[in-house]
Formats: structure tokens, sequence, C-alpha cells
């Protein structure tokens, strides 16, 4: 089902698994962590990597391949992994490339937990990092690189802060440095924007927000282009350039080409180690998500859409984000990168301040609040009362966050009665 020429909504529900004859219509539960084989000879080549085929699922499991294979066609990349979390797969997409002593650049809009991953955990195994403003110039983008930068990381739309990122511009400046540039897709999905098509090499999901769609199960996915080119840059890449001699000497880069040396590295060893792989059955869940991505977008798009306009328009209302409307200020980018919609999160300012956002949440009936976004029922989040309820207000903003923003991710529900929620809310407070 790799016809170049299927539409991404034909792939949603089609792509990665084409059954024969008599085989079954929906892809197989492998539920199994071992596999059989006649011969240890037959096994041994697939430790050696000279074969395809399973033996752990620890590394591979054929369900989680199936579902890994069709976020590559709708990504329209060459190769893809699944993940036990979007937080594993920004650390493998990143570790695979990076070691002790390496720097990244990242967009510092950026999830909250993707920030802490750079900026903390991979601080203490020698990997630091440079935070640019997505809003950056080329100039100050290529003062952060030194010689010891390895990859460029962002967002295509910012969680929470909803930003958008200019992915030609970040790509060409890491291409000049000769490093790729790794796009957090989750917010988007390929549906509205696929990456690869403006130079980006390395996408990631966190598959637990629209991907899945339904609050089921957590999950990632890592996806390459193919086409960065590692033996171009060799002494910046030794991971996927020299010997591994935990793999009898193979060079994933000469063995497995463009097209397959980052996610076969990232299969054989990381996940080897790791063993943050996804589960049978939630692949299969995450493909049932997956089969309805395409519908579920347009209306996720159309609620938000609606729900900002609203707001916007709102005495109660200091401010909104939102980059489907005309005043907002990656509107421009957004009509060159999401020219069918962005997502369904609108982030939004409530005038009073802290506890008139924490009142107005209180009051709402439809939206729940929780620590979740992208979902087919409406949900929203107060940082500043929960996830980033340590911080005084002098601190939230040093943080980007505002002591009055509200994230509100609009579901599948009708959008007149999301308005009529929202709007009861606001009159209470």
């Amino acid at each position: 089902m790799a016809d170049k020429n299927l539409s991404i909504n034909t792939l949603c529900v089609q792509g990665g698994y084409t059954p024969g004859n008599g085989e079954p219509r929906q892809i197989p539960i492998v539920q199994s962590t071992t596999f059989k084989y006649d011969s240890s000879d037959e096994m041994g080549k697939l430790f050696d990597l000279e074969a395809n085929g399973y033996f752990y699922s620890r590394l591979q499991n054929p369900t989680c391949d199936t579902v890994a294979a069709k976020i590559a066609e709708l990504e329209g990349g060459t190769a893809a992994m699944l993940t036990s979390s979007g937080q594993a797969a920004n650390f493998l997409a990143l570790f695979n490339i990076c070691n002790a002593g390496d720097h990244i650049v990242a967009s510092s809009s950026i999830y909250g937990g993707t920030f802490n991953l750079i900026s903390v955990t991979m601080a203490k195994m020698g990997i630091t990092a440079t935070f640019v403003s997505p809003d950056c110039s080329e100039e100050e983008l290529n003062a952060a690189f030194r010689d010891n930068t390895r990859a460029v990381f962002g967002e295509t739309i910012a969680n929470p802060a909803l930003t958008v990122l200019d992915i030609e511009k970040f790509a060409a400046v890491a291409h000049a440095h000769g490093v790729p540039l790794i796009v957090d897709n989750t917010f988007a999905t390929p549906v509205n924007c696929r990456p690869f098509e403006w130079g980006a090499d390395i996408v990631t999901h966190s598959t637990t927000k629209y991907m899945d769609g339904h609050g089921g199960c957590v999950g990632g996915a890592i996806v390459d282009s193919g086409k960065f080119d590692w033996m171009a840059h060799a002494d910046k890449f030794p991971g996927l350039c020299t010997p591994d001699e935990s793999y009898h000497g193979i060079t994933y880069a000469e063995r497995f080409g463009k097209e397959g040396a980052f996610i076969t590295k990232a299969t054989a060893q990381l996940m080897r180690d790791f063993g943050c792989g996804q589960s049978p059955i939630s692949a299969y869940m995450l493909n049932l998500g997956l089969e309805s991505l395409h519908v579920r977008m347009a209306r996720h798009c159309e609620n938000g859409q609606a729900v900002a306009e609203f707001l916007a328009n709102h005495p109660k209302i200091a401010y909104v984000n939102y980059c489907g409307l005309p005043g907002d200020k990656y509107h421009e980018l957004a009509k060159k990168y999401l020219p069918k919609g962005s997502c369904g999160v609108v982030s939004f300012g409530v005038k009073g301040g802290r506890d008139a956002a924490k009142a107005f949440m209180g009051h709402l009936k439809i939206a729940a609040i929780e620590t979740h976004v992208a979902d087919a029922r409406t949900c929203c989040l107060h940082p500043a009362s929960s996830t980033h309820r340590q911080m005084n207000d002098a601190q939230l903003l040093a943080a980007g966050v505002e002591p009055d923003l509200v994230r509100m991710s609009c579901g599948l529900e009708d959008k007149d009665d999301l308005i009529r929620d929202i709007a009861q809310a606001l009159d209470q407070i």
C-alpha cells in the first residue's frame, strides 16, 4: 500500500497493511513476547541483522511494525518505529545521534516535559542544549550552533503556547551546519502538515494525542524521512557511521543506507537497551484511531476555529492564541504550513488573572479539567494551578506561561454546545 498517488485520507484507512488471500482484514494482534525458530542458525541471522524477523517483542513486534508502517506512509517517510510514549520517542530520536559531550539546538517553545527532558535529564548524560525563540532570525539561530551540535529540535505547533515553527528556516540552518532537524508533529498530525515536505529529517509523535484520539493508550512514534546523508557528515555521527561492536561491527549507514539506518539503529541498539516499546494491544487500538484521523482532524479544527473566534470577541477574555485567527502572530506561517487547519487546541487568558481563570474552569460543564489534550472529548487545563503550580506569577512569565492562561482542547462535540458552555462559565465570573 505504498502507492505515492494515494490520498492521505485513504492511507489513514488502509496504509501499512495489505492482507493476502484468506488473511485477517483487520491487523492481527500478535500478543506474544517470543517467536519460535527451527534452528539456532536461523535465529542467529536475526541477531546479526542479516535477516528480517522477530525474536523478542522488547525490540520489535509484528503488530507494532504494521502500525509504524502506516505512520511512515502518512508522513511520507521511509521507516518508522513505535515507542511507549511521546517522551520516549523524543528521547530515542535525540539519543540515537547524540553522545556525552554533544549539543542540541532546540526551540524554547516546546512541551514542558520535552523541555525538561532536554534541559535537565539529558544534561545529566552530558548532552547540553541551547534554546532559541521559534521567532529568532537566521542570524540568531546560527549563533546557537557549536562545533559539537548534533541536532535541531522543534514542534510544528507548540504545546501549550501554540507557536508555529518555521520549518523551512530551521531546516535550512540545520543542514548548513550538517545536522538533521527533528520535528515533533503531534498537534498538526500528518493530515494537516507533513514536515518532511518542508525539509525536516526526523518526525516524532505522541500518538497518545490525536492519532489515538480517544484517550485509550499512551504511545509514541519516530519516522525517518530517509533523506539525511549521515555518511556525508560521518565525523558528527559515529554511532551511525562507524562499526557498532555490540552488533558484530555493523556500520548502520553503510548496511542500511539513508532510508533505514536511523530506525534500524534506534531499534537494534536503543530499544534493545531501554525496552520502551509499545504493546501490541496499544498499537492495535492506535490503528483504530488512525483509521478516522483524517475525519476527526477536520472536526477538531472546525471546533477550535469557532471557539477561538468566539473568545476573541468576548469582553472577559484578555487574549487568544490560535493561528487560525487572522490577527494571530503565526497566522501567515499557518497559511504556509497548515493550509487545511492546525488543531483543536486553543489557549487564552481570562481577565482577572489566575483566580478568574480557575473560577471559569470550575463552571464548565462539557469541558473536563484534565492533564490531557487532543482527545475526542473537550478538556482544559490551567497550567498555573496544575502543571506549573509551584511557580509564582513572575516565574510563570519567565517560563512563557501567563498566570491567566487556559489551554482548551476542543473535542468532537457540537461547536455550538461548546460555545454555550464557555459562555455560561464566563457569565459566572
